[in-house]
């Protein structure tokens, strides 16, 4: 386990993800992804900084607009540019998504 995964908190983030609107079990999948990328290692690894809810919030308000999937898939595809490998990290699909069958 990661020094970050012990640290990261999703329940924070699922709350903090409230400011980008969307639905919960939205802001879920986007918090469940997170800690996957905490538990990972890999932005630490990376970048040097910690993986935290605050940080992640602060690197999605620069994204252009949308829903908290939006905004966390225009980051990964940010880090995906930088370093390579992030991919994986992206929401492809979640509880009552229009796409959502």
């Amino acid at each position: 386990m990661s020094e970050d995964a012990r640290v990261f908190d999703p329940e924070a983030l699922v709350v903090a993800l409230d400011r980008f609107g969307g639905s919960e079990p939205e802001r879920r999948t986007v918090a469940r992804q997170a800690a996957d990328l905490a538990d990972s290692g890999r932005y630490r690894r990376d970048s040097g900084r910690a993986l935290t809810p605050d940080l992640i919030v602060d690197e999605l308000a620069d994204a252009p607009d949308g829903s908290p999937a939006d905004r966390w898939n225009w980051w990964i595809g940010v880090l995906a540019v930088a370093y390579g490998g992030y991919e994986g990290f992206a929401v492809r699909r979640y509880p009552g998504a229009a796409d959502d069958a």
